[in-house]
């Protein structure tokens, strides 16, 4: 064979191999954009209420930086057996990972644990699921802090003395419940000694039916001096009763909610304090702790860390769980600086 000859198979072998190069990737620039893409699902509690769509909005935004898609969709009400219709038809399309509030941690666990075995990773984020259906649970700040800060901001408003109720959401609700067993706990402080916790009512997170136990509580319970609401659904529609009745400023209200829909009635000093973190930034970070799941960067383990975008730096602590942030307060005096 001739010295030319030879050279020209060399090349045509060393453009050949090239070209395979390009074709997979590897070499190139992109090789991280090209290995992103997820296909993750989203499912709240319930569609169709401002928090759980400034989540999919914030899970959306953090998508369209790594890469990935996020498909937002849930039940129209509260109801954990819809739940698992949505988490096995995310399944069906192809989910490669499925973020959850669950409605029950134990009911819709079964399904959770099926996908798993089909190779989809679950985070669950706001309400946990069982911990053995998930890699990772990505928190509000933490439960103790919110439910122990509950508790002051109403005993600051009513002298720390009085009556008092709760109103939840629904009794399946693993964060509701654990927050409600930390304000328990609080009010067994000497500074509570004389407020009486006399009813935790459930309103199921349905506008309507929060407000018709708002009712009951101010008919039943006529000393009535102040209620928690950790659910932005149950807390605007408390203030929303509380200004119907004339009772704003006769009995205390405070709780977790949207300062968009709470504005007006702690302007009107109808709720003094209500608290609540940034949805948007929670739906963000939920995501981006998703993609490093995916990615197998991140595998529950105490201590791992990640970079979740804008946020910054976040490391998983105890119990699988990263924590969004401190709670935010909102005061008729800085209320008007919040926008979600």
């Amino acid at each position: 064979m001739s010295r030319k000859r030879l050279v020209a198979i060399v090349c045509v072998v060393i453009v050949a191999a090239f070209t395979v190069l390009l074709a997979t990737g590897v070499g190139s620039a992109n090789t991280s954009k090209s290995a992103a893409g997820y296909k993750v699902f989203l499912i709240p509690k319930f569609i169709g209420v401002p928090v759980f769509t400034q989540n999919g909005l914030g899970a959306k935004a953090a998508a369209k930086k790594l890469g990935d898609t996020v498909t937002y969709n849930g039940p129209t009400s509260a109801d954990a057996a819809a739940q698992v219709t949505f988490i096995n038809s995310a399944v069906q399309q192809g989910a490669k990972g499925i973020i959850i509030s669950a409605d029950d941690p134990n009911a819709v666990a079964p399904a959770l644990k099926r996908a798993a075995q089909r190779g989809v990773k679950v985070v669950s984020y706001d309400a946990d699921t069982a911990s053995d259906a998930r890699v990772i649970y990505v928190s509000p700040p933490a439960a103790k802090d919110i439910g122990y800060f509950q508790v002051r901001w109403l005993g600051s408003q009513i002298g720390y003395k009085g009556q008092i109720a709760i109103l939840s959401a629904a009794p399946t609700a693993a964060n509701q419940n654990t927050w409600i067993r930390f304000m328990k706990q609080a009010l067994k402080q000497k500074q509570y000694k004389n407020m009486k916790l006399v009813k935790v009512a459930y309103g199921n997170d349905d506008d309507a039916k929060s407000a018709q136990q708002t009712q009951a509580l101010l008919q039943a319970y006529p000393k009535l001096k102040g209620i928690i609401s950790p659910t932005t659904v149950g807390v605007n529609a408390a203030a929303r009763v509380l200004t119907q009745a004339h009772k704003c400023g006769k009995v205390a209200l405070t709780g977790l909610g949207l300062p968009s829909q709470m504005r007006k009635y702690i302007k009107a000093g109808c709720s003094k304090k209500v608290g609540l973190w940034d949805e948007r930034a929670f739906g963000y970070l939920a995501e981006y702790t998703m993609h490093n799941v995916l990615t197998g960067k991140l595998t529950g383990k105490a201590g791992q860390s990640f970079r979740a975008g804008i946020l910054g730096k976040r490391t998983v602590g105890p119990h699988q769980t990263v924590i969004l942030s401190k709670p935010l307060v909102f005061t008729k005096a800085n209320v008007d600086k919040y926008h979600f």
